[in-house]
């Protein structure tokens, strides 16, 4: 069966890729480059989901902003 999830992908201070499973909470991964993030977090998601025994949140992404606030 197969299933989808979206990821949200960043990039720290150091340029490292970072990566999370907004459907699987705890579910992330790093990399030093993009083709390496997806390569890890397809690893990641199926790991979650084999050690997870509940169902993903049924999450819809609808989008991402950016908020700026006084801090």
């Amino acid at each position: 069966m197969l299933r989808q999830f979206d990821v949200v992908i960043e990039r720290d201070e150091d340029g490292v890729y970072v990566a999370s499973v907004p459907q699987l909470p705890g579910c992330h991964t790093d990399g030093t480059s993009l083709d390496e993030l997806m390569v890890e977090i397809r690893e990641a998601i199926e790991l979650c989901l084999e050690v997870e025994s509940q169902e993903p949140s049924n999450l819809e992404f609808v989008g991402i902003q950016r908020v700026t606030v006084a801090a």
